[in-house]
């Protein structure tokens, strides 16, 4: 918001309301999750007497930050929380958490017969390393503002590394 401007009241609120229902990356409802976070933010609103376009304006950014829900953001401000939501999907902290949620699910580091999926179909239900080719390396082509691009880069960089990294540790380099 600092560099791409914006309505900070609002982009403040929806920041603080956008992770406000969790819904587990494996369940079912993972695509709903955040049309919830912005029904909880709407009634939230509401109560501190807020004005009801100031709500929509908060819901939409909510809504359109999901990676989920496929929805493109209208808005500038949609767009700064879509794109510093995904930053936190990138670099080291999105590795950190790619992992930390893989350990809660279950999920394999890597398949150990076939680590890159050279004969098999991604699964990153089931394989952690596959996440990276399914969503994590897809995110840098989707970032709305000059700012976020330029920080998507960046930790699309250390993801690239990380994942090369941990390859040639397993001999698949």
């Amino acid at each position: 918001m600092a560099a791409e401007g914006g309505d900070s009241e609002l982009l403040l609120a929806a920041t603080l309301l956008h992770d406000g229902v969790h819904v587990p990356k494996n369940d079912p409802r993972r695509a709903q999750a955040s049309t919830l976070a912005a029904r909880q933010a709407r009634g939230i609103l509401v109560s501190l007497d807020w004005e009801a376009s100031r709500i929509e304006a908060v819901a939409h950014a909510i809504e359109a930050h999901s990676f989920s829900a496929g929805m493109a953001p209208q808005t500038l401000e949609a767009r700064i929380l879509q794109d510093a939501d995904r930053l936190d999907a990138l670099g080291a902290m999105g590795i950190a958490r790619c992992f930390y949620t893989a350990g809660l699910m279950g999920s394999a580091l890597y398949d150990p017969f076939d680590p890159q999926a050279i004969t098999r179909a991604l699964d990153d239900q089931r394989f952690t390393l596959d996440h990276f080719a399914t969503k994590l390396l897809t995110l840098k082509a989707g970032f709305q503002t000059a700012t976020g691009r330029q920080l998507a880069a960046e930790r699309h960089a250390r993801l690239v590394a990380f994942r090369d990294a941990l390859l040639d540790e397993i001999g698949e380099v």
